[in-house]
């Protein structure tokens, strides 16, 4: 999470320098002051994160007071005191100040409440203080009277949003700065609320589509090894410590069993060491290139998911249109917002250069990128011949979540049904191997 720090400097004529920061860590705090001090050549005396103090207060009648205050040094929490009329008192450090993100859901909640306080007319203000006072996580609390109190001292509310990207998400903070400009407030929350809810289902989808199958083969491939490990040659040796001869399957199950026991270190290590590089290089831009690019691309579920990043885009898009400074602004949004690193790179190197060197329009620069349908490139370029880009684009958004919301539903069921018949056979495969066993009968006495 972002924090506040304070620097402290002298200049070369011994002037006091001050000044605060936004950073994630006391090492890019020092990074952004060490640059702006180079910058303005000052030697940097200190820099002081705020953090919590815990005060406690004991008036004349023998009463304490306890609070909590934020600030950047113990003294600045004395001196507040002190000017409030309050004389004995102890102030001590919080030790342990965790900050946790706020989930999804408080964030959307907060979206939608202050949609609804727009419509009614209320301040802005007045929505974040109403907000604040009932908002039970900490981060999010706080995150909203600093917001309340930077607006109210005229700072820009775009600069102001992207600086809590890290609590809101970095979308929902650029669109919710971009209102505090927008002529209609509660039409940007609702577009706002709407991508969130979108973006949701989108990874939800994408989860139960792909991820919860994967899960299920492989916990129960991990239930076969066991069972083949461990179970079954406990009881198929116990037949060959007597003599007995096993039948053909149980005997060919057996050796499976050997082999497995005896390279079960080489066979988990062959399968984890290829997973884990997969995973690794995903996390690189190229990684992430090539996976997205893969989606898109799988038969049946690719063409949905596909559709569901470019349903993303418009709505975006269609959010911040004719908000933004220009088209351009727009377009980097959306593509950054779409969750898919191969359609983003189309529009970001191929779509945008294009507009800017070439001169290019919307659409033809959009096809240039190759990363959009035929379906959507035809819409959008009727609105841009009619002069209703904007039209165009919820349209498409529109039309792309109620067809991915109802195929996607379809495919799942029958991933799900697939996955089904796999257990299902798998099951069968070790109650026929098991059914075996109990056929064995021992030689009468005697023979």
């Amino acid at each position: 999470m972002s924090n506040e720090f304070k620097y402290l400097g002298v200049t070369q004529s011994g002037k006091g320098v001050s000044g605060v920061v936004i950073a994630k860590s006391m090492g890019h705090a020092k990074q952004i002051v060490g640059d702006i001090a180079q910058k303005h050549d000052f030697r940097i005396n200190s820099i002081l994160p705020r953090k919590k103090f815990l005060y406690s207060v004991k008036l004349s009648n023998g009463q304490k007071i306890k609070g909590k205050q934020a600030a950047y040094t113990k003294e600045e929490v004395g001196n507040a005191l002190i000017k409030i009329g309050y004389t004995n008192f102890s102030i001590q450090p919080v030790l342990l100040d965790f900050q946790f993100k706020p989930s999804f859901a408080s964030i959307l909640l907060f979206v939608n409440l202050s949609s609804f306080m727009l419509k009614e007319k209320m301040s802005y203000d007045r929505i974040l203080r109403l907000l604040a006072e009932d908002e039970s996580n900490p981060t999010l609390k706080e995150t909203l009277k600093k917001i309340e109190s930077e607006l109210k001292k005229g700072k820009n509310g775009t600069e102001v949003f992207n600086r809590y990207g890290d609590v809101f998400g970095k979308f929902p903070a650029y669109m919710l700065g971009l209102a505090t400009k927008s002529g209609n407030m509660a039409e940007v929350y609702d577009a706002t609320a709407k991508f969130m809810t979108r973006d949701m289902e989108y990874r939800k989808s994408l989860k139960q589509a792909l991820m919860s199958p994967l899960l299920t083969v492989v916990a129960m491939i991990g239930a076969v090894l066991y069972y083949l490990i461990k179970i079954f040659p406990a009881t198929a040796k116990l037949f060959e410590k007597f003599g007995i001869e096993l039948p053909v399957l149980t005997r060919n199950t057996l050796k499976l069993s050997d082999f497995l026991t005896a390279n079960w270190i080489l066979i988990v290590l062959a399968m984890l060491i290829p997973i884990a590089g997969v995973l690794l290089w995903w996390r690189t831009d190229k990684g992430k290139l090539f996976r997205d690019k893969f989606i898109i691309g799988l038969p049946v579920i690719g063409h949905l998911l596909h559709k569901s990043s470019i349903e993303i885009f418009f709505r975006v898009f269609s959010a911040i249109y004719g908000g933004a400074e220009n088209n351009i602004e727009t377009l980097r949004a959306s593509a950054e917002a779409c969750r898919n690193k191969y359609i983003e790179k189309g529009v970001k190197d191929i779509a945008i250069p294009l507009m800017l060197k070439e001169g290019m329009s919307l659409v033809p620069a959009l096809h240039r990128a190759g990363v959009f349908n035929k379906s959507t490139l035809s819409r959008l370029k009727t609105g841009s011949e009619t002069g209703n880009v904007l039209q165009a684009a919820k349209q498409i958004c529109s039309f792309y979540e109620q067809e991915t919301t109802y195929k996607m539903q379809n495919v799942i069921q029958s991933i799900q049904t697939l996955i089904s018949m796999f257990v299902s056979i798998v099951i069968t495969a070790l109650t026929v191997i098991s059914a075996e066993i109990a056929t064995i009968q021992p030689p009468p006495p005697g023979i």
